[in-house]
């Protein structure tokens, strides 16, 4: 009787260590994360009609190197996952569905485009995937309220509505064009400028959308010719910009030109250009100045010596993680979505990197809501023309 007893509650016993540790087992399984690595991945257009902007997952990859070689995060290192999406939706679906079912990545960073990353947001939410830093700034990041994605890029809506506000209250210019690409993204900008005009009961002089795919401009920059614009904002791929300033030379047609946040590269711009960029005012969200973005500059020379592009897309690929690696840093070795969620949610007015003023709430993940306008000087050089600007309601 007693050796039965006995047999019983060791097997009881047995049973009960086996829930335990497979409850523990459960408990620790994280995707993507082990004792000693975090799995991070990003699509980006490395080829393509974006792929200028495929430098942003580059800049990336070169901040999580250099995290990796200052030891890492909580005993944990960085290990980053970049596909080339060349900035066509249906390849983006498949890239986040190899880094869900295949990789196991714990989080996305970054990711180049309104459309693409629209094509995947929902399928990432439902996986519990945190997406920090989408590279546009579309307000589907935030409307309505997605728990794992986390918004850095101001919105392109209230950043057309202040450079619009900016052509027609400080430069005194009230026919306005605007250029923009025929999707979310060129829309959202399109939104933003009509929402300022329409407070001040002004139209637009013309509204010019382009395809992707489109490569002859000289009827889209007669189109904006013909309506007397003295101002056109551009809300556009870098090729098109760089095209339509040629074609509406041509045409003799030589406006005001402000360029959205996409295009505020510059040197770059001036380059492609062969110089017609000098004197385009546009938006910019991060400060170049910035005494961090010379150690990002020397870890490029480090971990990407041969990397071509490293103006503002390149540094912007840096700018869009540090949050998400502070927030990686606060969840402390306890690292799951929901622990990462809730440390991402207490940085407030964060300034310790180059952006402006990270805040994110429980009710609000959009994380910046002001640009700053510079305009592009006669070698290529930014000069900057105002401080922070916000959104009247982003305040």
């Amino acid at each position: 009787m007693k050796k039965s007893l006995v047999i019983s509650v060791s097997m009881v016993c047995l049973v009960l260590l086996a829930g335990a540790f497979c409850a523990v087992s459960a408990a620790e399984k994280v995707r993507g994360v082990t004792d000693t690595e975090i799995i991070i991945g990003q699509w980006g257009p490395q080829t393509g009609p974006a792929a200028l902007w495929g430098a942003v997952a580059r800049g990336s990859g070169v901040y999580f190197d250099m995290i990796n070689e200052e030891g890492g995060i909580n005993g944990r290192k960085i290990k980053y996952v970049l596909r080339d999406d060349a900035y066509q939706p249906a390849k983006t679906k498949a890239i986040a569905k190899e880094f869900v079912e295949d990789i196991g990545v714990f989080g996305v960073a970054c990711g180049v485009g309104t459309s693409p990353g629209m094509a995947v947001r929902d399928y990432l939410m439902e996986n519990k995937v945190p997406w920090v830093g989408p590279a546009t700034g579309s307000r589907h990041w935030t409307e309505p309220f997605q728990k794992y994605l986390f918004a850095l890029y101001p919105r392109y809506t209230d950043e057309a509505y202040v450079l619009t506000q900016y052509a027609t209250e400080k430069l005194n210019l009230k026919k306005i064009g605007f250029f923009y690409q025929n999707d979310d993204y060129g829309k959202e900008g399109l939104e933003g400028a009509k929402k300022y005009l329409d407070k001040k009961g002004i139209k637009l002089a013309a509204e010019v959308p382009v395809e992707v795919t489109d490569t002859d401009l000289k009827s889209h920059a007669l189109k904006l010719k013909e309506s007397g614009a003295d101002a056109v904002i551009l809300w556009v791929l870098p090729k098109h910009a760089a095209t339509i300033l040629g074609q509406a030379k041509a045409a003799g047609f030589q406006p005001q030109w402000i360029a959205s946040s996409t295009l505020s590269d510059a040197p770059l711009m001036y380059k492609l250009t062969k110089g017609l960029w000098e004197g385009v005012i546009y938006a910019n969200f991060l400060d170049m100045d910035n005494p961090k973005v010379k150690k990002y500059l020397e870890a490029q020379k480090k971990f990407a010596a041969n990397e071509q592009n490293t103006g503002v897309f390149f540094i912007a690929g840096f700018m869009f993680v540090e949050p998400m690696v502070e927030g990686l840093r606060r969840a402390g070795k306890d690292l799951n979505p929901d622990t990462f969620v809730k440390a991402m949610e207490t940085i407030q007015h964060w300034n310790d990197w180059i952006g402006h003023d990270c805040t994110f709430t429980p009710q609000d993940h959009q994380g910046m809501k002001s640009v700053f306008l510079s305009k592009c000087g006669p070698q290529g050089q930014a000069l900057k023309i105002s401080d922070w600007l916000t959104y009247p309601e982003g305040k």
